[in-house]
Order: structure tokens, then sequence, then C-alpha cells
């Protein structure tokens, strides 16, 4: 979850990468590892913890983490921790109380991640979703486009009026890539679509993800898709008869009607690598950017009105992503412009991941300015 710091953002390239960890490793073989002093590890949440959503998924993966470890560790989470001076001082607590690695998960906990690490240089430091390392910060972030433009095939297949809508939190590179990725997925089935865009500037505010969403199917949305931090677009959806895509996990409570399928996000197999790595000493600082292929990010909770056929179609696609066979960014079939006209990646090309991480563009068909 990323705060507005798009300025720095887009200037900055690719963080120097470090290897996958194995997410092979069973909970067994983690129990069964010889006897460690039990690691002390603590989370740092940005929003509540809540039944769906960003940090939901964050919790899942603690617990998947406590599960996997067992005994071998010790787990602590901090909940709805502002961006800011509030975010340094909790990071530096949780130094002090004695945790020797600590995940920070959210892009406006990367300075104050940074400032306390200089301060305990015996501490690994773990930012989701930041680009600045240092010996001992690491970053790590999944590949969220990837679901998007999955989802957006489905998109494609079941809007009627061929407009869907995007309620956003802030226009910086990982948005922009969703909202990119869910348009190139639509209109891989449908060459007509758009997707109109509104920007919140914020990620957690129920009340305008609401109202952004209503506004939008005024506009003739019959599709949602969203990246903020609750499940207000999804009951909107659900409460006019529209469909949604919910995103990070399961939002199917708030919309048994609405919702076409979840874009979900699991982190529990990185941080349960993560913090054996410190555990038995490999740990080493860089920057891990996983996908469909690591199973970080996957398709899947399919509601009931999406087809079978539709389900079919999305998951085949969904496998071709894991071989490599399909990538969103490219321009495997004509030229890709963006919504002023010009050029941005020519056909029989692919977008590597400088390009996306400073990504600030809307392709065509795409209703909406990044500025």
């Amino acid at each position: 979850m990323y705060k507005n710091l798009a300025a720095t953002l887009v200037a900055a390239c690719v963080a120097v990468a470090f290897t996958a960890p194995t997410f092979a490793q069973s909970s067994a073989a983690l129990k069964n590892s010889p006897a460690t002093p039990p690691l002390k590890a603590a989370f740092v949440y940005v929003t509540p913890v809540l039944p769906a959503g960003w940090t939901r998924q964050h919790e899942e993966g603690r617990l998947q983490l406590q599960r996997a470890l067992g005994d071998q560790v010790q787990t602590t989470a901090v909940e709805n921790v502002p961006e800011g001076p509030d975010a340094e001082r909790v990071i530096r607590d949780l130094a002090l109380q004695g945790n020797q690695l600590i995940f920070t998960t959210s892009f406006g906990y990367m300075e104050p991640t940074l400032r306390v690490a200089k301060e305990f240089p015996g501490v690994k430091f773990e930012n989701i979703t930041g680009y600045k390392q240092s010996a001992n910060v690491a970053t790590a972030n999944a590949r969220h486009y990837e679901g998007r433009y999955l989802s957006g095939i489905a998109a494609g297949r079941m809007s009627k009026t061929g407009v869907a809508g995007f309620v956003a939190g802030f226009p910086i590179p990982e948005v922009v890539q969703g909202v990119n990725a869910f348009a190139l997925g639509m209109r891989s089935v449908n060459p007509q679509a758009q997707v109109k865009v509104v920007w919140l500037n914020t990620w957690f505010d129920p009340a305008m993800e609401r109202d952004a969403a209503m506004a939008l199917m005024d506009q003739g949305a019959d599709v949602l898709s969203f990246q903020v931090a609750s499940t207000a677009v999804m009951a909107a959806a659900q409460e006019r008869g529209k469909m949604a895509i919910a995103f990070h996990s399961d939002m199917r409570k708030d919309g048994p009607d609405a919702q076409l399928m979840a874009v979900t996000h699991h982190w529990g197999n990185y941080y349960a690598a993560r913090a054996k790595a410190v555990q038995n000493g490999s740990w080493k600082s860089g920057d891990f950017w996983g996908g469909v292929k690591d199973g970080m990010v996957r398709v899947e909770h399919f509601g009931p009105k999406l087809p079978q056929a539709v389900r079919n179609e999305v998951l085949a696609r969904q496998k071709d992503m894991a071989a490599g066979k399909l990538q969103p960014f490219q321009a495997s079939r004509a030229d890709i412009r963006d919504n002023q006209g010009q050029l941005r990646i020519r056909q029989g090309q692919t977008l590597g991941d400088a390009q996306l991480l400073q990504m600030d563009w809307l392709v065509e068909d795409v209703i909406g300015s990044t500025k």
C-alpha cells in the first residue's frame, strides 16, 4: 500500500534484486528444523485489521508465518498506524522491544523504516511496497497488475455497457499499472471497452469510496474495480445491482451477488521464508516482486453471476501467465498507445520492470488523468 510520493517514485529505478525466496518449504519441514531460539517478528499495519482488504491479507500472512514456524517464532502486530511521525515511533518501539525482524506494510513507512534501521543495525526490516534498501532493510511487493489484467478479461466479458469504473487511491505507478492492466484485459476481449477512473488521494475512506462508486455507476459503469482499503465499493455495487471485482481478499460477504471474482494477495510463504532466513543467517537485503507464478497473486472466489465458460477462460489465462506465456504489458497484437495518443509500447515489445516502476500514463480508452 503506497502513500502519495509519486514525484519521488516516478524517478525511481528498479531496486537491486535478490534471489527469490523458496516458497516450496512445507510447514512440517519448517517445524521440524533444528531447534533455534524463538524469533521475535513484528508487523506494522496502516489500517485496522478488517474482515477483508489490504491489511487483512497481511494479517493472514502473519498467522500463516506463526503456524509454519510454531514455537520457533513469536509475532506481534500493531494496527492502524498513520504514515508519519507515529509510524517511526511505533517501529522504534518494536525494535526496542527486542524484535529481530520487523515488517512495515505500507509505502509511507519506507522513510521511517530506513531511519529506525540506522539506529538498530542488528535488526532486519522488510518494507512492503517500498523501493529503498539498506544493509538491514529489504523491500517486497506483489505484481498486482497481473491479477488486474485477468479480472479485466472477466469484466470485458460481463459488461453490457462496455464501461467499467475504477476507484483508485493515489496516481502512483503501482496503481496506474493496475488501472492500465485492467483496461488492457477488458480490451483483449472487447476492443471498444472503456474504463473511467476516479482518484481519491486516500487509501481508506469508506464514505468517499462509496460516493465515487455511485458516481461511476451513474456515468454508465456496470462493473467496478478498485484499489482502496475497504469493501465500500463492493457494497455499493451490491446495492445498485451492478458487478465488481474484489481486491486483496474475498468480499462476497459484502457483495454476494455483485462479486465476479477476487484478485487476492498471499504473503504468508514470503514471510515464513524471510523469517527462516533470519534464523539460519541467510537473510540478505534486496527487492522481491512476486506475481502469479510465485503464488503471491491469484484470481479466485468467483461469484454466482460469472458463467463457467468465463471462469475457465480466466483460469486458463492465469495458467498462461504463470508459465510466462502471457504478459499484460506486451503489445502482442498491435501498438499500445496512451489516452493522449502517444505510442507507449510498440507491437512485439514488452515493458520491463524499470518502465513499469515509472509508469505515469494511462492507456487509450481510460477516461482520466494521472495529474
